[in-house]
């Protein structure tokens, strides 16, 4: 069975604090706390989210040259779907970390 995404690891982890795009060995989320973005390990975040990008690009058009292809078969269509499931885990934790660093805009009815 495909790995499920974790919402814990989709969830912000709260201000001052960065969700990097890697966990730990039990598969827990790792946080980064820094106000230093051009840091080693926030530039290495950084790389990887890139490089994770990248594959979630060139998995894109894997699976929709196989969806294209009609003769292919349960093992090529089980195979791409992994992929594609892996993919979309990355994206939305990068997604998730790079909407945790937002800033919080005001709210306009708190001012009422």
């Amino acid at each position: 069975m495909p790995e499920q995404i974790d919402e814990e690891a989709t969830r912000s982890p709260g201000p001052g604090l960065r969700l990097l795009p890697w966990a730990t060995p039990a598969g827990n989320p790792c946080y980064l706390s820094t106000d230093d973005s051009g840091g080693y390990l926030s530039r290495k975040a950084d790389e990887m989210e890139a490089e994770q990008m990248r594959e979630g690009a060139a998995v894109l058009t894997d699976a929709e040259e196989v969806l294209d292809d009609s003769t292919a078969g349960p093992l090529t269509l089980r195979v791409t779907l992994q992929q594609a499931t892996r993919a979309l885990g990355d994206v939305l934790r990068i997604a998730a970390s790079r909407g945790g660093r937002l800033p919080v805009p005001d709210d306009p009815d708190a001012d009422g």
